[in-house]
C-alpha cells in the first residue's frame, strides 16, 4: 500500500479585493504519495497555484486567507506551523520550481550565490562546502562548466539554463515534495522535452514525489501518474493518467485535450476551443461552474452542483451531471468520441 506524504484537505482560500472577496479554492482534496507523480491541471485563474503556493505559506497574508481545510505534510497540518517551523521545511523538505525564472532569479547575484543560499539558511557549512555541493547537484543536472557558470548573472544565462539553475536552487536540499509550477512555460519544445526527461531522472535519484502545475497536457502525459483537473476553484476529475487520456468524462478535461493538437491531425483542421470565459468567482454561480460553457448542459446543471460520482475504474471520479446513473439510465454514457465527431 502507499504511503501518503502530502494531503490536501477541503482547502478553502479568499482574496479580499475592492470588488469583494474571490474565492479562489473551494474545497480542494488532494493527496500525494512518496516516489509519485501528480498533475494539477486546468486553465490559468482556476485555482492551481493558489493551492500549491497556500500548501507551503507562500500565499500573500495581506489580502489572502484561508477560510478552511487541512494540508497535512508527514502528518503535521503546515497550517497551523508558526513562521519559523515553516521556513525549516520550504526549501528544505518541500521546495518549489517556480514558473518564471528570470522573475524569481535575483539580477544582482551570481546564480552560484543564489544556490548555495539556499542550502547555507538550512545546512550549517561553509561556504566552500555549499559550493561544492552545489557543483554537485548542477553536474547532476546536466549543467555544461558548472564551476563557470556558477560565477555568471542570470541575464548571461539563455532561458534553458536559467530554468536548470532554478532545479538546482529546489533540490539542492534534496526535498521529500518538489512542487512545479509551469516547469516549461516560455521554453522551446526541445528544451521542454529535456526539462522533462531531467525532471523524471530525478525523481528516482533523489527519490522525491512531485507535484506538477500545468495546463499543458503533453507534459502531463509524460510525467504524472495520477491527474487532478480543476475548474473554478474546484477538482472536477480525478483518476490515473491513462485514464484521463482515454476514458477522461468530464467536459471540461474533454476541452482540455482536444485542444492540444495531434501528431495524426490534418494540418487544415482547425483545433478544439472551449467557448467563454471561467466564471467570477467573487460570485460563484449556481450549480455547475463549467454549465455556461459546456454543450451538454441541463436543467439540473444550472440548479444544483453535481457530487464527486465513482466511476468504473478505481480512484475515478468526475463532478458531472453526465456520470450520475439516472443521466446515464436515460441517455446512455456521453464519451470524448462526441466532442470529436
Amino acid at each position: 500500500m502507499s504511503e501518503k506524504i502530502l494531503e490536501v484537505k477541503d482547502l478553502q482560500v479568499t482574496f479580499d479585493m475592492y470588488q469583494g472577496s474571490v474565492q479562489a479554492v473551494r474545497g480542494v482534496s488532494w493527496y500525494l504519495n512518496r516516489r509519485e507523480t501528480i498533475g494539477i491541471v486546468g486553465e490559468s485563474g482556476c485555482g492551481k497555484s493558489v493551492t500549491i503556493k497556500t500548501a507551503i505559506g507562500l500565499n500573500p497574508v495581506k489580502n489572502g486567507s484561508v477560510k478552511g481545510g487541512e494540508v497535512l505534510f508527514e502528518g503535521r497540518d503546515v497550517l497551523k506551523l508558526n513562521e519559523k517551523e515553516i521556513r525549516s521545511i520550504l526549501g528544505n523538505r518541500m521546495s518549489m520550481i517556480f514558473q518564471d525564472p528570470f522573475t524569481y532569479l535575483n539580477p544582482t547575484m551570481t546564480v552560484g550565490k543564489q544556490i548555495t543560499e539556499v542550502y547555507r539558511q538550512h545546512h550549517k557549512v561553509s561556504q566552500a562546502e555549499a559550493d561544492a555541493k552545489a557543483i554537485e547537484i548542477l553536474k547532476m543536472i546536466s549543467m555544461p562548466n558548472p564551476e563557470e557558470n556558477m560565477k555568471r548573472y542570470p541575464h548571461q544565462l539563455s532561458g534553458g539554463m536559467r530554468q536548470r539553475i532554478m532545479i538546482a536552487m529546489a533540490l539542492i536540499c534534496e526535498p521529500a515534495v518538489l512542487f512545479a509550477d509551469e516547469p516549461t512555460t516560455a521554453l522551446d519544445v526541445t528544451i521542454q522535452a529535456q526539462i522533462v526527461e531531467l525532471m523524471n531522472s530525478l525523481k528516482e535519484q533523489l527519490d522525491t514525489s512531485i507535484v506538477l502545475i500545468t495546463h499543458d497536457m503533453g507534459v502531463v502525459a509524460k510525467m504524472v501518474d495520477r491527474v487532478y483537473v480543476m475548474y473554478a476553484g474546484k477538482i472536477v476529475e480525478h483518476g490515473d493518467a491513462e485514464t484521463i487520456f482515454h476514458r477522461a468524462r468530464h467536459p471540461y478535461t474533454w476541452g482540455l485535450l482536444e485542444s492540444v493538437p495531434r501528431l495524426d491531425q490534418k494540418t487544415r483542421d482547425e483545433l478544439h476551443s472551449i467557448p467563454g470565459m471561467p466564471p467570477d468567482l467573487i460570485k460563484p454561480p449556481k450549480g455547475c461552474a463549467f454549465a455556461a460553457r459546456c454543450r451538454y448542459a441541463m436543467d439540473i446543471c444550472t440548479r444544483e452542483e453535481p457530487p464527486a460520482i465513482d466511476l468504473d475504474e478505481p480512484e475515478h471520479y468526475s463532478a458531472c451531471w453526465l456520470c450520475h446513473k439516472e443521466c446515464i439510465a436515460r441517455r446512455g454514457v456521453v464519451t470524448r468520441e462526441e466532442v470529436q465527431a
